[in-house]
């Protein structure tokens, strides 16, 4: 049999081992290439001319047809063994296959990538109400598989396709990750539809059998480096036996969890000159004082505020025609803030959504260090989605708005405000 192409992958990766059981099922046969070596044969031209992306598992046809994209690829290769029955019998199998195919990938696997982003400290600094988040989303999906499969033996029709193969590969990998022992017998009919998939005789040396984790990984901190005490001259001691080192776990994706670390670079708003105004304190204020009136939280930040180190910011999303239900605006802005978490120490925040569902805006105030927005609020890959307007509180209309913002009584263009979330 004449291979169909060239297949760009690395033997840990999750999207290269589901496209190659495709293949194994559909008996299509595929080549590897000789020696690849990964984040350097990826970077040269002759890589990049063909896939501009730089990125695997990448797809070499005989035919000269070039594609990237785990999924596209898989599905690719299905289609060239039209007798498999991989895509589905008819259109509406075909419609259930990429249905599954995407919440395994969507919701499933992406959360499981981002578990272990934070939990190893690639992803910084480290926060539990994130992971907490992660967690739900990927246990949310994880549930609806469960429920679907508990009454079948495949996801779609009476054999298997390209949802069973992707679904079991990417249970797999959340199981040796961070399913725990607890956690796998509350998806029992998962589990078993994920280790016959991977145990089939046709994908024998595709997938490796799935470690069992007792319990799931937390994130340790690094410890803090202390300063050397002047100690007494040790007794020698007798040598210790050298310890073997432990045997190095495969990466389940090297192409996402491989990224070298950047080295940790000192934040240029901590060489700000120093400011009387504590930020903390006025988290503090705001949180125990009532917002308005003598005494409050606005009388307490005016006899405090340091606006040489410190600046107030009015925010508003770019685009209200995309705003639907109320209370799912008022999660864009959880999401928001939650992705503000990096620059907790340099920001306050006051925003709300005002209006009804179909017809509603999203605007608040901001109080941040420095005098520029965006060093603070770019940590968050969606900042440049909302508009930033430094607001002077001498002048009466700004000031107005800036304390409707933290009052929650903040009304635009007859919208009044509904709901809110304050970052702090």
């Amino acid at each position: 049999m004449s291979s169909a192409g060239t297949l760009w992958t690395t033997p840990g990766q999750v999207t290269g081992k589901i496209i190659k059981a495709v293949a194994a099922f559909g008996g299509v046969a595929i080549d590897l290439p000789k020696s690849y070596v990964h984040f350097e044969d990826n970077k040269k031209p002759e890589f990049t001319n063909k896939f501009p992306h730089g990125k695997i598992p990448a797809w070499e046809g005989k035919d000269g047809f070039f594609l990237f994209e785990g999924a596209a690829i898989a599905r690719y290769i299905a289609t060239l063994a039209p007798n498999s029955g991989l895509l589905g019998n008819n259109k509406e199998e075909a419609a259930l296959v990429d249905q599954w195919v995407h919440l395994a990938e969507a919701e499933l696997d992406i959360n499981t990538s981002q578990i272990r982003y934070l939990i190893s400290g690639t992803l910084s600094p480290y926060s539990k109400p994130i992971h907490n988040t992660f967690l739900e989303r990927q246990t949310r999906a994880l549930k609806t598989l469960e429920k679907h499969i508990s009454t079948r033996t495949f996801f779609v029709g009476e054999r298997i396709t390209l949802a069973d193969i992707s679904i079991a590969a990417f249970v797999q990998r959340a199981c040796s990750n961070n399913i725990d022992t607890a956690a796998r017998k509350t998806i029992p009919n998962l589990i078993r539809h994920s280790e016959t998939l991977i145990n089939q005789p046709a994908l024998a040396g595709i997938f490796d059998p799935t470690p069992v984790v007792e319990k799931a990984p937390v994130y340790v901190a690094p410890k803090k480096e202390k300063e050397d005490k002047p100690k007494a001259v040790p007794t020698p001691a007798a040598p210790k036996a050298e310890k073997k080192p432990k045997p190095k776990v495969e990466d389940d994706d090297e192409d996402d969890n491989g990224i070298p670390e950047e080295p940790k670079v000192k934040n240029p708003l901590d060489d700000l000159p120093k400011s009387t105004f504590n930020l903390e304190d006025w988290k503090r204020a705001y949180s125990n004082k009532e917002t308005r009136g003598a005494g409050g939280a606005l009388e307490w930040f005016y006899e405090h505020f340091d606006k040489e180190g410190f600046s107030i910011w009015r925010v508003d999303f770019k685009y209200p025609e995309e705003l639907t239900q109320t209370f799912m605006s008022n999660n864009q802005i959880g999401g928001f803030f939650n992705r503000l978490e990096a620059s907790r120490k340099y920001l306050f925040g006051s925003m709300g959504v005002l209006g009804a569902a179909n017809a509603s805006l999203i605007s608040g105030a901001l109080i941040l260090r420095g005098q520029e927005a965006e060093p603070v609020v770019n940590v968050a890959p969606d900042w440049e989605s909302y508009s930033f307007s430094k607001l002077d509180v001498s002048k009466d209309a700004e000031k107005a708005f800036f304390e409707a913002a933290l009052a929650w009584d903040l009304e635009i263009d007859g919208k009044k405000w509904v709901d809110g979330k304050n970052f702090k």
